[in-house]
């Protein structure tokens, strides 16, 4: 009886055990499982466009890596702020994502909407890449250099048009920046994305565009037909080491370019976060996805979600203050 006693005590002792374990590792398997269905990626901006196609080479890498697909969703308008409002108002589970440009720091501002400000609707997963600026003219303008530009902008006021990737994106409002700065005036021209204004740039229907579509615009450069007159970033692009930036030519200290990243809904659960942030900063060194986002003229970041946030913010405080200072709206 005694020896029978013993073994029934071990056997409950064991399920005991066995209970207390399966309750501890629960969570933990149910944050393993993540994801446990795709996952869907929204762009701000139209397909084919600059910020679209580094969405597509991340999401690719990273859906292998996370055995899960990864849909790019593109959602373009109003300076990103479709997409913005679309995620925001998702579910904070981590299956909703959004890839953002730096319009998320420019726009809220700009459109005058404070419930969009990314420091109270986004949890941000990882930054992505930095993405250059390059001022391009059609080659029957006879624009060589940033000094004949701004001439020409002064000999003709109000009297060119300029293409934009949409109302309150980097590039908009980079211009406001570039035309207070050097004193001139032209006519603003948004489309929805820097795909849809390349055409009618190389039709000559508009004058300039301030484009970060560097692997669509450099085919018609190396052709003839655009030109590359500046960089608007403080360092010249790797791809166009002959153009000059505007810094170093007519605006000393003249800095600014887009960067992206992706956030998910505020909320979202830390460790879907890590696991998001670990896995887009591996594909961030796959020499695949490096070599991809280089031919575009962007350079890999990567980081800490905690990181990407002090980035987000420092630019929403940045950009805020410059739209006050120009005055510039988003029509």
């Amino acid at each position: 009886m005694k020896s029978s006693f013993h073994v029934m005590r071990r056997r409950s002792l064991g399920l005991v055990a066995a209970a207390v374990l399966g309750a501890v590792a629960l969570p933990a398997a149910a944050a393993g499982a993540y994801p446990d269905k795709p996952i869907r990626l929204v762009v701000a901006f139209s397909a084919g466009g600059p910020t679209d196609i580094i969405a597509r080479v991340i999401a690719k890498d990273m859906s292998s890596r996370l055995g899960q697909q990864i849909i790019v969703d593109n959602r373009p308008g109003a300076g990103g702020n479709i997409a913005a409002e679309f995620v925001a108002k998702s579910s904070a589970d981590g299956y909703t994502l959004l890839y953002n440009s730096s319009s998320i720091a420019i726009s809220p501002a700009l459109f005058n909407l404070s419930k969009l400000n990314p420091d109270q609707i986004f949890t941000p997963v990882g930054y992505v890449a930095n993405v250059p600026l390059v001022l391009i003219v059609n080659s029957t303008s006879p624009v060589k250099t940033p000094a004949d530009f701004i001439k020409l902008l002064k000999d003709k006021p109000g009297q060119l048009n300029f293409g934009s990737s949409g109302n309150g994106t980097i590039d908009h409002l980079t211009s406001a920046v570039f035309a207070d700065k050097t004193k001139t005036k032209f006519n603003h021209v948004p489309y929805k994305g820097n795909a849809a204004a390349l055409p009618d740039l190389l039709a000559g229907r508009i004058d300039f565009m301030m484009s970060g579509s560097l692997n669509a615009v450099l085919p018609f450069v190396k052709e003839g037909r655009l030109r590359a007159i500046a960089a608007t970033t403080s360092k010249r692009v790797s791809v166009l080491p002959g153009v000059p930036t505007l810094a170093e030519t007519v605006i000393p200290g003249f800095d600014s370019g887009t960067w992206q990243g992706i956030v998910a809904p505020v909320g979202a659960p830390t460790q879907v976060v890590e696991r998001l942030n670990r896995e887009l900063n591996q594909t961030l060194k796959s020499p695949e996805v490096v070599k991809a986002l280089q031919a575009q003229g962007a350079e890999p970041t990567g980081g800490t979600p905690s990181q990407y946030h002090d980035l987000v913010h420092k630019e929403y405080v940045r950009w805020t203050k410059v739209v006050k200072e120009t005055g510039a709206t988003a029509n």
